[in-house]
């Protein structure tokens, strides 16, 4: 932020309304951020306690009126405000703590839950029995932590995840479809027929060749051919493992458009089943932001905004306006610029509070390993101003907040006890 050289003001000139610039490092001071407008006199106060002469200001961000000018100044601040004020400021950080570890108890869990996708993959036709077990399994562990929350979070994963690369789409699909299923208020014996859907909706790829799979060129029409036929290819696997009627009719049907415009069937409108229209999506999400070209790759704004600005006539209408309001217009993964001029990163988003997600501030003075998590749902004079393409942001702020290549989303397992929201 460019604060000019002449916009100082001393201690007694402080007041509510003037956005202040403190050039002391983040531990040095009891305030959340290092620059902020003064809402209240108690500010003022422990501001004064601070020991500083002056103190920089944006005019640009302070309210206008009253005009800055000199005033008496009231009676120093009691000897214990600092501490006090300090003692809130050491809260934060062990509140910083909690979530750091939280996050990593999220991330191992979202390991583990790809590294079983691996499994089921590798074992699918060996032990096919066990093996739709054990995918079973998995999918009421993940709706049971998704449905069984109060409120939902969503979590962007970080960068070093195991190598479970190649499973991180089935799992995405999966967990999104669910969390639109839990908006819907989706009934819950459908819960699991979704969630096997979602996660083996691309099973017939297994029968399509590498390369094809893994060719970055346009595919020719022969190619876009052959790889249409794994939505068949994955309803006859299903068939084999003895799916249900309602799984293989999401297997067959993940790549219908609501305009007709997709595949195999072009089917229109609601010929197409309910479940397989949210996992259509949801697949047409995750494949924008997590493309085989990475350079491809849009960013979790940039994909919502496209969807519903230029493809809305693709989707549902109700479930596309679902997804977007789950995920908010800033979904996990966003960079972004809020309205003190910081630079961010999206980490969290609370379905039920989707515009005031948890965010990462960009702050040179404070170690990357110890970034400030800030959640704006407790800021009211925060939000965010707008989204940042990747590009655009300085190689070291981008290196500082590492968004990850790929976009994966995980949703906390929560605490034992948590009761169900109502249905």
């Amino acid at each position: 932020m460019s604060i000019p050289e002449d916009s100082v003001v001393t201690m007694d000139q402080l007041r509510v309304g003037l956005y202040v610039v403190l050039d002391l490092s983040w531990f040095e001071h009891p305030f959340a951020f290092s620059h902020f407008k003064i809402k209240s006199e108690e500010q003022i106060r422990t501001l004064r306690s601070l020991g500083l002469k002056t103190v920089r200001y944006n005019p640009a961000l302070s309210d206008p009126e009253p005009p800055v000018q000199a005033v008496k100044p009231p009676p120093p601040p009691a000897a214990e405000e600092l501490p006090a004020a300090l003692a809130a400021k050491r809260a934060l950080r062990e509140r910083i703590r909690e979530q750091r570890e939280a996050a990593a108890r999220i991330e191992a869990a979202f390991v583990d839950s790809a590294k079983t996708i691996r499994d089921i993959e590798k074992n699918l036709y060996t032990h096919p029995k066990e093996t739709v077990q054990q995918a079973t399994r998995l999918v009421n562990q993940i709706a049971e932590s998704i449905l069984c929350a109060p409120e939902l979070a969503i979590h962007v994963m970080g960068d070093k995840l195991g190598g479970e690369e190649l499973y991180f789409h089935s799992l995405n699909v999966t967990m999104l479809s669910l969390m639109v299923a839990r908006d819907i208020r989706l009934p819950q014996e459908v819960i699991g027929t979704l969630g096997m859907g979602a996660l083996f909706h691309d099973i017939g790829r297994k029968e399509i060749p590498n390369t094809i799979l893994l060719k970055t060129d346009p595919l020719t029409q022969a190619e876009r051919h052959l790889y249409e036929m794994h939505c068949q290819y994955g309803v006859e696997i299903g068939q084999r493992l003895q799916f249900s009627p309602p799984v293989l009719a999401v297997i067959r049907e993940h790549h219908e458009m609501y305009d007709g415009s997709g595949y195999p069937a072009r089917l229109k409108g609601e010929a197409i089943g309910l479940l397989s229209r949210i996992v259509a999506v949801c697949n047409f999400y995750d494949e924008m932001c997590n493309p085989l070209r990475l350079a491809d790759a849009l960013t979790p704004h940039e994909a919502l905004s496209l969807m519903f600005a230029k493809l809305r006539g693709k989707f549902d209408p109700k479930l596309l306006q679902v997804f977007i309001r789950c995920l908010g217009v800033y979904p996990p993964g966003t960079i972004v610029q809020l309205s003190n001029g910081a630079i961010a990163m999206v980490a969290t988003v609370n379905t039920a509070k989707p515009m005031k997600p948890m965010i990462v501030i960009y702050d040179a003075n404070i170690p990357k390993d110890e970034a400030m998590i800030v959640d704006l749902a407790a800021e009211a004079d925060l939000g965010i101003a707008k989204a940042i393409r990747p590009a655009q942001v300085p190689r070291e702020i981008y290196a500082y907040l590492s968004p990850r290549k790929r976009v994966s989303y995980y949703f906390d397992p929560g605490k034992p006890g948590q009761e169900k929201p109502p249905r």
